[in-house]
């Protein structure tokens, strides 16, 4: 099921109902992209008609970021709760350990997804990790090389968005994997360099205020989310 939210499709499942979905693809051979999608996102997509087709083109649209969550609740829509990047990859990593399916981390700083596969091997142990590769490689072909060699039926990319889904969606025809998804800092994040907030900031997605206490300078961003759900609440009343 999907939801529009100010021309961009979201989905509105939760974790449990999204996973088996992704996994039932693999086993079809589906190619799918998973996006995540937040205010600042939807607002940018108002006006770069690339990524609005990029954003609504992918198979998966998780709403990632609690106004999204905001927006369904004023047009009275299906959205009830987060399904953040980072999580989404966890619970990706861990049912494919379960099932046995292979990933691979491609993206970062050299080292860091290096660190990142220790970190999955730690937390979900018997989880296959087909390979690994920084962001640093400029040979785009050895790239996809290395993925195809390795036989992965996951991979994570973290480039930063739209540069990951650009990247997965002009090279995803030629690769092995079935399913991508662009995860922007989620090595850092498991590999110890980033801090999230703390888990009583996440369960009641605000995230966003630990990290605008953290550094300031985040305001100007933040404050389009108010102007984004007024949007919103427009638009539901005009039609």
């Amino acid at each position: 099921m999907k939801e529009t939210v100010l021309g961009i499709q979201v989905n509105t499942e939760n974790y449990d109902e999204l996973i088996p979905k992704v996994f039932e693809r693999i086993e079809t051979k589906q190619k799918s992209l998973i996006v995540a999608i937040n205010p600042e996102k939807i607002i940018k997509a108002k006006e770069d008609p690339a990524l609005k087709a990029l954003l609504n083109n992918a198979e998966f649209q998780i709403p990632d970021g609690i106004g999204v969550i905001l927006a369904s609740k004023i047009q009275k829509g299906q959205i009830t709760s987060r399904v953040t990047g980072v999580d989404m990859m966890l619970r990706l990593c861990e049912e494919a350990a379960k099932r046995q399916k292979p990933i691979f981390l491609y993206g970062g700083k050299p080292g860091i997804a290096d660190k990142a596969a220790e970190k999955l091997q730690e937390l979900y142990p018997g989880i296959q990790i087909a390979g690994t590769q920084d962001g640093y490689e400029q040979d785009n072909q050895k790239v996809i090389d290395k993925i195809n060699t390795a036989k992965p039926d996951l991979l994570f990319v973290a480039m930063g968005s739209p540069k990951q889904e650009n990247w997965i969606n002009a090279n995803r025809g030629q690769l092995h994997p079935t399913i991508y998804q662009g995860v922007g800092g989620s090595f850092d994040v498991l590999a110890g360099n980033v801090k999230r907030a703390p888990e009583a900031f996440q369960k009641v997605g605000m995230e966003w205020f630990y990290r605008l206490i953290k550094e300031p300078h985040r305001i100007k961003r933040q404050i389009k989310l108010p102007l984004f759900l007024l949007e919103v609440a427009k638009n539901k009343s005009s039609k």
